[in-house]
């Protein structure tokens, strides 16, 4: 045993097969990160400033977390750092706990992501449904967008952990004292940005608007916030941060800022995979990946990370085949870092305030939205209160809350499907007065679908209205799933049966079912008795046998 556990935990580590991955294409995979580093350069810089703690931390994140992530994660297309949805979850965190407490909250995601890699639970992440996963995207671009109001408009950004809240009172402050460049800054980059990325998708426009917008405000002297001074290399690493008073309050957060960074993770494997050939990612080890990628970069001062689907994208689309090209990108960012802090420092807030808010229209997929709103109302309304949930309360409440309503609304129709219906027995080898006798007599029912706690209910009312016969025979071969509710709710209908002084007769249980039916006491002692059967036939002659016997009433009545 101890033996098969360290093989698991080996199969979470880098192994050969990595190392021979990276032989595929290597100057591709270099120009391929080089490409993404253009790209996330921005996105780094002001998912950073969005936080919180400074434009350094997403700089220092997308570095790290990127580079931990490119080696132990379990996708060899996957670019990792700071997300707008991560961000999203970090805003309300920085406002009550601080700086400090964003750090220990990253710290604890990253020891929670281990144990959920060693606990081999990544396999769970694919039942997510899809209106969910376009619900919350949909919610966090229009959190994201929200977030930027105030930095382009060129305002404060007033207190307040609602992001509408915040948004409309920096849109009173702007009001009150309009300043025309920033909002010019941030509307110019957002609008070439899309409108670049229809014309030639090949080119980074991101980084193109930023650097035009620099020197635009710059030669003009526009009244514009910059970015400010960046160190010129990573801070050392250091646990100075880490409050052990505080660890309690931040555990509930630490748990959100988890889930989140599996989900996002694996939703954005799964995206890479689909858009590549042969490719796919073990999702335990991508837990580990983003795991430790957590667990080490708040050590440098750096927010919790994730894999971001827009750089993945990028990194495939740029013709990624390895990890090496993810890896490439965080080290270009280091090199920038240690050789061009000081042109870093002078991009105006605002131009980053327009990338992102490109980017959060850039995340919706219209035209996957408008087909899961026309598919079915169950869809339209799992996506729709995913969506308002993310705005009005937070991203974790509302996968959960997607999650429930999901399952609620799949399981009611389960018990729709699930059906006990009354079907006539197969009298071909029975002669005229036999069939009489048994059709007098005998009632057979077929149970249809899943006997699940959803469609048990039912199942008892539909079985009880039985009419007034002396056998009923209950044929399960299609039953295709039950559950403990199922089989105590399959006992009681039989012991009221029975009471009525009904014998009942069980045929056709599958292999699979038995146990259930056993360990809960409802075919053990039919079984006993000799009333379960292998098929319909058997049953129906064992019920003629019963009621032409001289005994039989006193036998039915047992």
């Amino acid at each position: 045993m101890a033996g098969l556990r360290l093989s698991e935990l080996r199969s979470l580590l880098p192994g050969r097969e990595d190392l021979r991955t990276l032989k595929r294409s290597p100057r591709g995979d270099l120009m391929a990160g080089l490409t993404v580093a253009i790209v996330a350069l921005p996105l780094a810089l002001g998912f950073g400033i969005s936080s919180g703690l400074g434009a350094e931390a997403g700089l220092v994140t997308a570095i790290v977390a990127g580079a931990l992530a490119a080696v132990f994660g379990g996708s060899n297309l996957q670019v990792s750092g700071p997300t707008g949805a991560m961000t999203v979850v970090l805003v309300p965190i920085m406002a009550t706990h601080g700086a400090g407490g964003v750090l220990t909250v990253g710290l604890l995601a990253g020891v929670l992501l281990l144990l959920l890699a060693v606990a081999r639970a990544g396999r769970y992440m694919r039942y997510v449904p899809t209106p969910v996963v376009e619900g919350f995207t949909l919610g966090i671009a229009g959190v994201i967008a929200l977030q930027q109001i105030p930095s382009a408009l060129g305002v404060a950004t007033p207190e307040g952990e609602k992001v509408a809240v915040v948004a409309a009172k920096a849109v009173a402050d702007f009001a009150g004292h309009p300043a025309w460049p920033s909002i010019a800054i941030a509307a110019g980059v957002a609008a070439l940005m899309l409108l670049g990325a229809r014309w030639r998708p090949s080119i980074p426009f991101s980084l193109v608007a930023v650097a035009v917008a620099t020197l635009v405000s710059h030669f003009a002297q526009l009244p514009v916030a910059r970015i400010g001074a960046l160190p010129n290399g990573l801070p050392a690493p250091s646990l100075d941060f880490l409050d052990l008073s505080a660890l309690g309050a931040l555990v509930p957060s630490a748990v959100a800022v988890a889930a989140l960074a599996a989900l996002e993770s694996l939703l954005s494997a799964t995206v890479a995979d689909a858009m590549s050939v042969n490719e796919r990612h073990d999702p335990d080890r991508e837990l580990f990946g983003q795991g430790l990628a957590n667990l080490v970069t708040p050590l440098f001062g750096g927010v919790p990370a994730t894999a971001a689907i827009a750089r993945t994208a990028v990194n495939v689309r740029a013709g990624a085949k390895s990890r090496l090209a993810s890896f490439t990108h965080a080290m270009v960012l280091a090199v920038i870092v240690f050789a061009a802090a000081p042109l870093v420092a002078t991009i105006p807030i605002a131009a980053l305030a327009g990338v992102l808010l490109a980017t959060a229209v850039r995340m919706v997929e219209a035209g996957s939205v408008r087909a899961l709103l026309r598919s079915t109302r169950r869809d339209a309304l799992v996506l729709v209160l995913t969506a308002a949930a993310t705005l009005i309360l937070d991203l974790v409440t509302a996968v959960i809350l997607g999650l429930v309503v999901a399952g609620a609304l799949a399981l009611r129709a389960i018990a729709k499907a699930a059906r006990v219906e009354e079907v006539p027995l197969d009298h071909a080898d029975h002669a005229a007065e036999e069939r009489a006798l048994l059709d007098e007599h005998i009632v057979a029912f077929r149970l249809d679908g899943p006997l699940v706690f959803a469609a048990a209910h039912q199942f008892l009312l539909e079985l009880s209205e039985v009419a007034d016969v002396r056998v009923v025979i209950l044929r399960m071969s299609r039953v295709s799933a039950i559950d403990a509710t199922g089989a105590l709710v399959l006992r009681d209908a039989i012991e009221r049966l029975e009471h009525r002084g009904i014998t009942v007769l069980v045929s056709g249980i599958k292999p699979g079912h038995e146990k259930v039916l056993d360990e809960l006491g409802v075919a053990d002692r039919l079984r006993a008795e000799g009333r379960v059967f292998p098929d319909t036939p058997h049953a129906i002659d064992f019920a003629h046998a019963l009621l032409t016997s001289p005994s039989s009433e006193e036998r039915a009545k047992q």
